[in-house]
């Protein structure tokens, strides 16, 4: 299992979540746990998936997704797992 963190911020409407999940889909990532909330008008989600039986390769997902995230005003960003660990690591 190869773990990904993938985080998606912007402005709150219809389809986010529904247009991230059917990317991620179409790619043969999975998604093993999604955190969302709505804070005023502020969307945010933070997902953890397994990349490892990617139909495509890391670089070619996540310029995917930053494409969506531009056609969709958000910023989408796909980060792996140990970078997000050790950049939130506490010393």
């Amino acid at each position: 299992m190869v773990k990904a963190i993938v985080t998606v911020v912007g402005i709150d409407r219809t389809g986010i979540i529904a247009r991230v999940s059917t990317l991620l889909y179409e790619n043969n990532v999975n998604i093993l746990d999604i955190s969302q909330t709505v804070m005023s008008e502020y969307f945010t989600m933070v997902m953890l998936c397994d990349v490892g039986s990617s139909s495509v390769s890391f670089s070619e997902l996540k310029k995917q997704l930053e494409q969506l995230g531009s056609e969709m005003a958000l910023s989408i960003r796909i980060q792996h797992e140990e970078i997000f660990d050790a950049m939130h690591a506490v010393n």
